[in-house]
């Protein structure tokens, strides 16, 4: 699928880069020191020069003041920086505190030249050293301390203490100490190394907790018995010098190389081994041009990965994973003899000094190429820890660790490695196939699939369909080897795949396929399952249906309530589970369309099985009283179900739905049809006094019952003809069919509309009158009484119309008394001198003020009509002026004018005007209370008002 693409790789700057410092030294160097980025200088006879590297323009020169012949021997700078030690060939030793100027001599250590000190990391600080260790010449070890500040009166030496705790021998002679190393390590545990010319010792011992500042001389004194004391290499040069490797500052050291006779001793440091702290120790013996006799070895500087090794003229790097040599360098004769070579652990600057100069190597990304060396080991996971961000480095690794698996016949973690790799997919595929190893070509596409992205989806197609084919393949084989357990863990494998998320979507767009492969392989439960997964359950109903398991499909039916395959698969399963099928309907209440599934009831509920239809009326009678269904289908349907199935409930039924036909959602007319054809009377009552047929009702009523038709005959209650006719049905039909005179008379005192002259015809001419004497002679008395009533009623009539005629004739002759002085109420003129209307109220209008303030609240009506008789007696008064008698008008024209008189008169019209507007009194009448809401200026009209005033 991707092809290997072979990436050159970058050139890169040299692991160790050296660098001269630019410093010419005004004498001739005989020492140097340097840590925590301090650089101490022992120059000539007697000078100090102390630089600060993060100043080093800056230099701090100091004059050790000793006039006779000592020359320095060693200079002894401790982790901080801070305290320098100095050992003079006079077996005297100064100290110099960084913060000081002032040299001072260390009394307690005078007659001892020192070889070696081993610095205190845990205690040391500016100010103090803590409890060190002291090696010399002579093979003792002490232990000292020293303090930078001024002691008392009486105590001013630096050296708080120098005692004696161990000393060391070569062949049973003193030996010097030419190295010591102080660790702690776990659960307050420390460990000393110290090394002679040619033995290495260890001493390990625990300490108190919170007794550190008390010293080691409690490690020495324990039981060493059960740890060897050193070891031991047969050759002498005069010295050794042992070197560590700390990863990060303020840590333990995790690496060591000691250089000594027979070569460098080197390997890692293991603070949990209880019997020695080396381990995993190889020596690498030196190289022949190394002559201990002419070249000697002088210094030894451990980096992670390589050695450096010092010789008078050059520098060798050793690579401490191969022993090869890796690098070296020659410098050139014009700057001397290389003296020594020193690392500062703070900053991992490797320092080479002559007598005129200072040399500095930079290690730069001593890791780069450590992946090789580890690859062609075979040491894989610690290659591709070291190319975690070299893609192309990585790629190599991996194609290698796969084809040595592969060689190795660990198939699977060859396929792993393979799929993780560039190389050429087929070659891979084939490769294994070739092997027939089909679980590790499984493996291996199983691991290419997921590492593919989501857009590459020809790739994932192709994977899914082999690995589906495999699958299949394996899961054939396991089962006609009938490993019940490994066929099983590998059918949850399979089923695991084919349910990923990851793949979802390819699974999803190639189920056609993948059914196919399935089907060919006859793996029937493994289909189901991916139909589950697809969401493809109408294919897993329909297999179950087709095996009969139909409990199964409405399992799954249910589960996942797909309204689609109810209405699809409801017929089958209705013929043959119908109580589980109604439940499951009644469980997905309203999510399903009732109208939907009538044909899969009715379809089985016509073969006749007493379940399906004692099911099917269940559902109806949900859909009906608990869903609320007002389909007209749905009605029906169950009306007719209780037509043939349950006439005990079709009448209950009837009398639920309503008796409106607003309130009923069945067709009344089919409802009709149905209880006429099974011959439910009753029913068909119902149905007519529903559909307010009552005749109808009654003469359906009266074959069944008559009390029922009496309840249909009262039924129109305002149509009191229809009532009264519908009573006579009903007693024609108990004279006449019935013959029963006393029912009869039963229907009269029933029925207030009959009287005994409605029914007597109805009375065959041989009955007597005896039979309803009492009704006769009580209809006679009714009848007599109703006389009564109306004579009353004539009589009160009469006196009501004379007390009227004698009110009329009363107001004719009432009249009013007007003063000459008497202004209109409206303009407030003198009412004299113009028409005017006199009310009871007292108020008096002029003619034309009155019209003026009645008008306005007149209806348009009203006042088309006054408009019109005004004009008329405009007429009217013309042809008086012109002496002409008015003609009679027809009558035509008289109804025009409202009256009932021949001709209209003028004062006829006058008395219709007066009608008008001179009913009442404008300001105590009607239309002063009507207008009370209304404003005092028309809306209209009050802008002009408003600005009439401005």
């Amino acid at each position: 699928i991707q092809c290997f693409v072979n990436v050159r790789l970058e050139e890169e700057k040299p692991i160790f880069n050296k660098q001269r410092i630019d410093f010419t030294p005004p004498e001739k160097i005989n020492h140097l020191a340097v840590c925590n980025n301090h650089l101490c200088m022992s120059l000539g006879k007697d000078t100090l020069l102390r630089i600060d590297l993060a100043k080093p323009d800056q230099p701090n020169q100091t004059e050790l003041g000793r006039k006779d012949d000592s020359k320095v021997h060693r200079l002894f700078l401790d982790p901080t920086g801070s305290h320098l030690l100095i050992s003079l060939n006079t077996s005297e030793c100064l100290y110099l505190n960084r913060n000081t100027q002032k040299v001072r001599s260390l009394s307690r250590w005078r007659g001892h030249l020192i070889e070696s000190v081993g610095w205190n990391k845990l205690l040391g600080n500016e100010t103090s050293t803590g409890p060190i260790l002291v090696g010399t010449s002579q093979g003792i070890i002490f232990e000292a301390e020293i303090s930078a500040s001024e002691g008392s009166l009486f105590n001013t030496n630096p050296d708080q203490y120098f005692r004696q705790v161990h000393s060391l021998e070569e062949d049973g002679k003193p030996a010097p100490v030419c190295c010591l190393e102080i660790e702690r390590g776990l659960e307050n545990k420390y460990f000393i190394i110290a090394t002679t010319r040619k033995r290495l010792f260890q001493f390990v011992g625990k300490v108190a907790e919170g007794s550190e500042q008390q010293g080691f001389s409690s490690i020495f004194n324990q039981n060493q018995d059960l740890l060897p004391s050193f070891q031991e290499f047969p050759a002498n040069m005069g010295y050794s010098e042992i070197t560590f490797y700390t990863s990060k500052l303020r840590t333990s050291p995790k690496a060591f190389a000691w250089m000594m006779g027979n070569g460098v001793l080197y390997g890692q440091l293991d603070y949990v081994r209880p019997d020695s702290l080396l381990s995993d120790v190889q020596v690498w013996e030196y190289t022949p041009d190394i002559d201990l006799s002419l070249n000697k070895p002088i210094s030894i500087v451990l980096t992670q990965f390589h050695f450096l090794l010092l010789l008078h003229d050059r520098v060798k790097a050793i690579c401490t994973l191969n022993g090869q040599v890796v690098y070296e360098d020659v410098f050139p004769d014009k700057f001397g003899t290389l003296k020594r070579m020193i690392k500062d652990p703070a900053g991992g600057l490797v320092w080479i000094y002559t007598e005129r100069a200072v040399f500095r190597y930079h290690i730069q990304r001593e890791a780069r190429d450590v992946w090789q060396m580890y690859m062609s080991m075979n040491k894989f996971d610690l290659a591709k820890e070291y190319c975690r961000d070299r893609p192309e480095c990585m790629d190599m690794v991996l194609a290698k660790e796969a084809e040595h698996c592969f060689q190795n016949k660990r198939y699977l973690e060859s396929a792993k490695c393979y799929a993780l790799t560039q190389n050429y997919f087929e070659e891979i595929a084939l490769k294994f196939i070739e092997a027939k190893q089909e679980e590790a070509l499984k493996e291996f596409l199983l691991k290419k699939l997921n590492n593919l992205k989501q857009s590459e989806r020809t790739q994932i197609t192709l994977l899914v369909t082999w690995l589906t084919e495999l699958y299949l393949n394996r899961l054939g084989q396991l089962e006609s080897d009938g490993n019940s357990i490994i066929f099983q863990e590998t059918r949850d494998e399979f089923r695991q795949f084919m349910s990923s998320s990851k793949h979802k979507e390819c699974l999803y767009n190639n189920r056609t396929t993948i059914y196919d492969l399935l089907a060919s392989h006859g793996n029937v439960d493994d289909m189901v399952y991916f139909s589950v997964v697809m969401q493809d359950y109408e294919r897993v109903i329909s297999h179950y249906c087709q095996h009969d398991d139909y409990s199964a499909a409405l399992d799954v039916l249910a589960k996942h309530c797909d309204e689609k395959l109810f209405y699809k698969f409801s017929p089958v399963l209705m013929q043959h589970i119908p109580k589980n099928v109604v439940d499951a309907w009644i469980q997905m209440g309203k999510r399903l369309d009732p109208k939907k599934l009538i044909p899969a009831l009715m379809n089985y509920s016509q073969m006749g099985s007493t379940q399906q239809i004692s099911e099917t009326i269940r559902y109806m009678e949900f859909c009906v009283y608990e869903l609320n269904v007002m389909e007209e289908a749905i009605h029906n349907y169950l009306l007719s179900l209780y037509a043939k199935y349950r006439s005990d409930s079709l009448l209950l039924y009837l009398e639920q739905a309503g008796t409106h036909a607003s309130e009923i959602h069945y067709d009344l007319k089919y409802a009709l049809r149905l209880c006429a054809e099974h011959g439910y009377l009753r029913a068909c009552v119902l149905v007519y006094r529903i559909m307010e047929l009552y005749e109808e009702a009654v003469d359906l009523a009266l074959q069944v019952d008559v009390d029922l038709a009496k309840t249909c005959a009262d039924l129109p209650e305002d149509d009191e003809e229809m009532r009264k006719k519908l009573w006579l049905k009903i007693a024609r039909h108990v004279v006449q069919e019935e013959k029963d005179v006393k029912k009869a008379m039963n229907c009269l005192s029933s029925c207030n509309l009959l009287k005994i002259e409605d029914i007597l015809p109805f009375f065959p001419d041989f009955v007597t009158i005896d039979h309803f004497k009492e009704a006769i002679c009580s209809s006679l008395e009714e009848y007599n009484q109703h006389i009564e009533e109306l004579k009353q009623e004539m009589e009160e009539a009469t006196e009501s119309a004379k007390r009227i005629r004698e009110d009329i004739q009363e107001m004719r002759n009432k009249y009013g008394v007007v003063d000459s002085q008497e202004k209109c109420a409206a303009c407030d003129f003198p009412l004299l001198n113009r028409p005017f209307y006199l009310f009871l109220c007292g108020h008096m209008f002029h003619y034309d003020c009155l019209f003026q303030e009645v008008t306005p609240h007149l209806s348009a009506y009203r006042q088309n009509r006054l408009e019109e008789l005004q004009k008329k007696l405009a007429a009217t008064t013309q042809s008086s002026k012109s002496r002409h008698r008015p003609v009679p008008k027809d009558e035509g024209d008289t109804s025009s004018l409202g009256k009932g008189n021949a001709g209209t008169s003028r004062e006829q019209i006058k008395s219709d005007i007066d009608d008008i507007i001179a009913s009442e009194c404008v300001y105590c009448g009607e239309l002063m209370i009507k207008s009370i809401d209304k404003p005092f200026i028309d809306p209209q009209k009050f802008e002009e008002e408003k600005s009439s005033w401005l």
